[in-house]
């Protein structure tokens, strides 16, 4: 193996996609908190806003950036120039902004996707983990996007519909990548046992039918504090620390930091 390939494949390491079987679980505020949580911890992290056309992580973060994948598809800048500062004393990250409101972005052709992800892989150099919040569904580019060597983490709720969804994420991904090393979070439960049981559903389904056993990388729980930081377009972990959904958080990242 080469210098470059074996940093390459580090890098590529450092990736972390956050997915859905379907929308209204979650994802994004998941993907941005779990962001704010690493970087709080001493982490360096770069969000990528990868819900193509429909992008609203800047809104979550009050953000106004002056360019975003718009501007890197259409060859007038790199990523890293697209790159913009989320600013926060208690744990600053890097932002790389998505494009709302452009349905053509949802139908990029697969060059393209594989364009954005080798530059994601490329820029991964520069930090510790690199979070990937896609669209919602098992569409191409979500395929494309989530084709790494890091980890996916696969948001549900245990809504019938949502955990249906989810197994429908996981069995796609499991047809063309074996080894995925696929875990999931269950978020928006009543009570601890409510999110275990809703694991259990999807566990047994995934054992049951493809013969593997996606580990639980956390829950949690509901939290009325959770939309009012999204309605003040503040993270959770710089309004509300000690809300439960945000401690619920904490244990996430420290499983991923390898705490």
């Amino acid at each position: 193996m080469t210098a470059n390939t074996l940093a390459n494949s580090l890098n590529e390491h450092k990736l972390i996609t956050i997915a859905s079987g379907k929308g209204g679980v979650g994802k994004t505020w998941c993907s941005v908190t779990l962001a704010h949580t690493l970087a709080r911890s001493g982490r360096k992290v770069l969000l990528f806003d990868g819900d193509l056309g429909l992008a609203n992580i800047d809104i979550q973060l009050g953000l106004m950036p002056k360019k975003d994948i718009g501007d890197f598809i259409s060859g007038d800048a790199s990523l890293a120039e697209i790159v913009t500062r989320y600013d926060d004393k208690g744990g600053s990250f890097d932002v790389l902004p998505g494009k709302s409101g452009s349905g053509a972005l949802g139908s990029l052709s697969k060059d393209t996707l594989l364009a954005i992800r080798n530059g994601l892989i490329n820029l991964a150099e520069n930090y510790d983990h690199v979070l990937l919040d896609l669209s919602a569904g098992i569409d191409s580019s979500v395929i494309t996007l989530s084709r790494h060597k890091g980890k996916l983490l696969v948001i549900m709720t245990a809504d019938p519909t949502s955990l249906t969804d989810a197994y429908a994420f996981v069995k796609v991904i499991n047809m063309r990548d074996k080894n995925a090393d696929m875990s999931i979070i269950v978020n928006n439960v009543g009570s601890k046992r409510e999110g275990e049981k809703a694991y259990e559903a999807i566990k047994r389904a995934c054992e049951g039918f493809l013969k593997i056993s996606p580990p639980l990388a956390g829950i949690i729980k509901s939290d009325t504090r959770v939309v009012d930081a999204i309605r003040a377009q503040v993270p959770l972990m710089s309004r509300h620390p000690q809300a439960d959904a945000a401690q619920d958080m904490t244990k996430i990242a420290a499983g991923i930091i390898g705490r």
